[in-house]
């Protein structure tokens, strides 16, 4: 039994079952996704089927993009330039499928890793943010979780406080989880940073952590691209805008690879 985590496929399916195939994916195995299952690419209502068939096999965190096609579903969020899950929400299990999605949890850990989609806040330890991302969890598959879409978008407050609490604690566990690149050495995050390096002051989020006994899976961040080192693995490489959809098999760090062909411009990353 192998587990492979995937980085952001983001509606590229005819890659995604490439890259499955060149893994030799059995039943036996298990594949991670780091979240953004879907948008920008153009198949995520097949993408979206196959990882629900796979059932427990597959472990999936939400993304930035999952989300904003759980609220657009919802009626709390507007169309975006470049989004391309229309087949999602016109497909006839369009109400199940999301569903599913918003079900899913904003974190997992297992063994020597942890996978989130966006980034860690300096002051969590994995236990402290595993318990957070079951906060949001918990809201999202609530009977009132149309409560919360309707208050879950916003930068503010921009970093963490343990007195925190309703529409802003959640809030700031869902940005830090989802949105993040760079924060500085007290939590501060800075949600508008774009690129590769941040401004005065601030860090890529994972230089502002202390070293853990777990390594810490991520995507959400394709211009930094792969990032396979000690304590921390980015995974997102940039599939849909002419990249690659890689995986890595956790139990001995070997890397996949499948080339994908442009679907959008680098300029619309999100």
């Amino acid at each position: 039994m192998a587990t492979y985590a995937i980085g952001d496929v983001q509606g590229c399916f005819d890659e995604l079952q490439q890259l499955l195939a060149k893994v030799d994916f059995q039943r036996t195995d298990r594949a991670w996704f780091v979240g953004d299952l879907v948008n920008r690419g153009p198949q995520s209502l097949q993408v979206l089927r196959l990882v629900k068939d796979l059932g427990p096999r597959a472990v999936v965190v939400l993304g930035n993009h999952d989300l904003h096609l759980i609220a657009q579903h919802e009626g709390f969020e507007r169309p975006h330039e470049g989004d391309t899950f229309r087949d999602v929400l016109e497909a006839p299990e369009a109400r199940e499928l999301v569903a599913w999605l918003r079900r899913r949890p904003l974190m997992h850990a297992e063994g020597s890793y942890a996978m989130v989609h966006a980034g860690l806040l300096p002051q969590w330890s994995i236990d402290k943010a595993l318990s957070l991302a079951d906060e949001v969890a918990r809201a999202l598959a609530g009977s009132s979780y149309r409560e919360f879409l309707a208050n879950m978008y916003g930068s503010k407050p921009d970093r963490w406080d343990d007195a925190l609490a309703g529409w802003d604690r959640l809030r700031v566990i869902v940005n830090a989880m989802t949105r993040m690149r760079f924060c500085d050495r007290k939590g501060r995050m800075d949600l508008e940073g774009k690129g590769t390096e941040p401004r005065k002051g601030y860090f890529r989020w994972y230089q502002t952590r202390q070293k853990e006994d777990a390594s810490i899976v991520f995507g959400h961040w394709s211009q930094l691209g792969l990032v396979i080192q000690a304590g921390v693995v980015g995974l997102d490489s940039g599939c849909v805008w002419g990249g690659a959809l890689s995986a890595l098999r956790l139990e001995d760090r070997t890397l996949f690879q499948v080339a994908c062909p442009r679907y959008q411009s680098p300029g619309a990353e999100g």
